[in-house]
């Protein structure tokens, strides 16, 4: 399902990127993984393209071709690609899908410069849409994009406060850093789908709110991943998010257990733990909120914003077998190898 929507999709991407000055698109190559550093054509190291599987597959459940939804699949693509050009640089992340990020390969500026590109290209192609939708659809763009940014300052924010105390973050405050970080182009790219393909604007706002259900998901996955992930499967080193001191949903949930002594004992590990703590710190940290419960309730939080997507969904008119290939899709996001 994946493929095909890639297939789809990649020959109007190509030619959009293709655009940008050539050293800013060969960046922007190496960021899909079509080429290596210096140009060369390189065999599939990108991402699987679920943001625009979105797009094309709630056009289709609205009735519609998936082609109707070409072009708002390559800008939330392009989006998507500029933001993961940025939150490497801002993370300090050396790898991505097991190949070095762009700011390491290229060096930050050229990086900075690239997800800059990709912002603006993502707007032009939706402003290119040919009729009225065309504005409709860059002012949906638009606010997802201010909800990204929102979510990935409050992100940034979280690493200054404490692990625990009046000032510590909540899980409510998580929820909606990460509903703005994540669930906004997912919901961003499942409404302008429907909307690019005609269905009406309540259609549109219900896919929009299922897409953001499933970001928090999405992003509680991926937290789950950053602590216990196989870095062959994530690209990325284990216990990455415990090493950058990350306050994500698994480490917030086990340090919210008070009645349990593992939290207590993840707390004041946590507040001595050396920046960056090392391998047997990050190790210890790990079995400890494993025992506090913060995996069970991630899983947990998971699953109850899965549900929220299906109430979404139910009762909208969308085309049975459409609807089921975006069920489908959808599930594999919240869980994928978690």
């Amino acid at each position: 399902m994946l493929l095909r929507c890639r297939e789809l999709v990649r020959p109007a991407l190509v030619e959009t990127v293709g655009r940008l000055h050539p050293w800013v698109a060969e960046m922007a190559a190496y960021s899909f993984g079509w080429c290596d550093v210096g140009g060369t054509p390189a065999e599939g190291a990108g991402g699987k393209g679920v943001r625009q599987a979105l797009a094309v597959l709630c056009a289709e459940a609205a009735g519609a071709s998936g082609e109707a939804a070409v072009a708002g699949a390559v800008a939330v693509e392009l989006v998507h690609t500029f933001s993961l050009l940025h939150d490497d640089i801002m993370d300090g992340d050396q790898t991505r899908r097991t190949r070095p990020t762009v700011w390491k390969a290229y060096g930050t500026g050229p990086a900075v410069l690239a997800g800059d590109a990709l912002f603006a290209l993502a707007v032009e192609a939706l402003a290119a849409v040919p009729g009225a939708g065309a504005a409709a659809a860059v002012r949906r763009l638009s606010v997802a994009l201010g909800d990204l940014v929102r979510g990935q300052a409050d992100d940034l924010l979280f690493e200054s406060r404490p692990w625990t105390g009046p000032a510590a973050v909540g899980p409510e405050e998580y929820r909606t850093m990460a509903e703005h970080k994540t669930g906004a182009l997912l919901g961003c790219a499942a409404a302008l789908g429907a909307a690019l393909a005609g269905a009406p604007e309540s259609t549109a706002a219900a896919l929009d709110r299922a897409g953001r259900h499933m970001g928090v998901a999405f992003q509680v996955a991926d937290d789950l991943l950053g602590i216990w992930g196989d870095p062959a499967v994530t690209g990325k080193p284990v216990h990455r998010d415990l090493r950058q001191r990350k306050k994500t949903f698994p480490v917030l949930a086990a340090l919210s257990a008070r009645d349990t002594s593992a939290a207590g004992r993840l707390a004041t590990l946590l507040g001595e733990s050396p920046d960056p703590p090392d391998d047997a710190t990050t190790r210890r940290a790990a079995d400890l909120i494993e025992q506090a419960g913060g995996r069970s309730a991630a899983l947990a939080e998971a699953d109850r914003h899965i549900a929220a997507v299906e109430r979404c969904l139910d009762g909208l008119p969308l085309v049975p077998r459409a609807s089921a290939e975006l069920r489908t899709l959808l599930g594999f996001l919240a869980r994928r190898d978690i």
